[in-house]
């Protein structure tokens, strides 16, 4: 099976040693993506921005990896704040209302660059990496 690192100008880059995704075959394993703009360096202001910000940048991730948001099987939230979860939860549901994925949610001590949430996913590769 073959193994491809998946990277886009598209999303914020890694913020350490390891890929923003790696495709195995036809998944898609998207590392945690922090609500970093692209663009800017910069994190939006909130929990709702943070979050659109988080999956704006997993679903380019998943794209670069032939991938999307719709053919996600499974996707983890890390929250700073588990106070935080309803607000998130309902930007979530803005990009998974059908067919959501698997989920797991989980409160964390501390995220890289004090962010508030991060969301890695798992998906099932429909077309090439790019």
């Amino acid at each position: 099976m073959t193994r491809t690192i998946i990277v886009t100008e598209a999303a914020a880059p890694a913020v350490g040693p390891y890929a923003q995704a790696t495709r195995v075959g036809d998944l898609v394993f998207a590392s945690g993506q922090l609500p970093i703009d692209p663009a800017t360096g910069a994190f939006p202001e909130g929990i709702e921005a943070q979050t659109r910000r988080s999956l704006a940048n997993l679903a380019a991730v998943l794209e670069a990896g032939g991938a999307s948001l719709a053919s996600v099987a499974k996707t983890t939230v890390f929250l700073k704040d588990r106070n935080d979860f309803a607000a998130m939860n309902a930007v979530y549901a803005e990009h998974f209302s059908e067919a959501a994925p698997a989920r797991s949610t989980v409160e964390v001590a501390r995220l890289p660059r004090d962010a508030l949430v991060e969301v890695e996913a798992i998906a099932l590769a429909t077309g090439p990496a790019r």
